[in-house]
């Protein structure tokens, strides 16, 4: 194998596959989990050096798992999304193999230069995204089924938010407190959303994989609002911004009007008759929500 050439088409691929609004999304990410969890376990925040690291370390994790999920849908794609570059050749399996070789490599390294138990909670990460890829050849149900697939497949977003947690507590950024483990409700919520919003149609696609096929076109609307509603719920429920004072408590409450956003999305796809879900207010809310917790960390600092 060329290294220079397998560079290459890993270059491609990452290009193609990995949109920066992906390590957007990874950056606000870390930091609105890290102030967060500061915040409502009551330390000041501010990002650190460590901060960088995690930031680094979950981007590249999410490559890795879009690599995984290069290879694991592989068969789906040659039917559904036959552009995709595992399908047309425009990458190998053995040269993403080799990348994830090196991601892993450089995440567990990265993170034990944290600590002990930011490396475990990174290497749990990448070996529950390699189960996946293992599991589903095996289990008839959960490459058929998209909401058996959903409670199989997102503990790896879980455990990303539990490695940014622990590695936080670990270098002192956040108190060791169960507030610090509730805040991953937000996150699942606000991801939730995005995921059900993307995935749900106006038309029964027989062997696709959407939320709608299963749930009707009306219960899948339903059910990325209500994933909003929990995100914002569980922020004013942690944040409590009725004990915040000046603009602290102000940026605190902004979470509430910003439900706006997933219901003008599900009052579009409902009212006026849409085939698809619109997804950019689902991202729009994601960022939104991300860059306002951001804000409320940094202003209760």
């Amino acid at each position: 194998m060329s290294v220079p050439a397998a560079a290459a088409r890993i270059a491609r691929f990452t290009v193609l596959m990995y949109k920066p609004h992906y390590l957007l999304y990874g950056i606000l990410w870390v930091l609105a989990l890290e102030g967060t969890a500061a915040l409502v376990t009551d330390l000041g925040w501010h990002p650190t050096a460590a901060t960088v690291v995690r930031i680094v370390v979950v981007a590249i994790v999410l490559l890795f798992l879009r690599m995984v999920d290069e290879q694991k849908d592989l068969e789906y794609d040659r039917v559904h999304n036959p552009d995709r570059p595992l399908v047309t050749g425009a990458v190998r399996a053995t040269d993403l193999r080799v990348a994830m070789g090196f991601i892993a490599i450089v995440s567990v390294a990265a993170s034990l230069a944290l600590s002990v138990g930011s490396a475990v909670m990174i290497a749990a990460a990448l070996g529950y995204g390699l189960a996946l890829w293992g599991m589903e050849p095996l289990f008839l149900t959960v490459r058929t089924n998209i909401l058996i697939n959903l409670v199989v497949t997102y503990p790896v977003q879980l455990l990303v938010t539990a490695y940014v947690v622990v590695s936080a507590i670990d270098t002192g950024a956040v108190g060791a407190r169960w507030r610090a483990a509730a805040v991953a409700v937000i996150f699942a919520g606000a991801f939730l959303h995005f995921e059900f919003a993307r995935k749900t149609t106006r038309t029964f696609r027989p062997g696709a994989m959407m939320y709608s096929n299963i749930l009707g076109a009306n219960g899948s609307a339903a059910a990325a609002l209500l994933c909003a509603m929990v995100a914002v719920v569980g922020d004013v429920v942690l944040v409590r911004p009725w004990a915040q004072v000046g603009p602290a408590a102000l940026i605190a409450w902004i979470p509430l009007p910003l439900l706006l956003i997933p219901a003008f999305g599900f009052w579009r796809f409902g009212a006026q008759g849409r085939s698809d879900h619109p997804v950019l207010p689902a991202v729009f809310f994601i960022l939104a929500l991300y860059l306002v917790l951001i804000a409320q960390a940094s202003v209760a600092s």
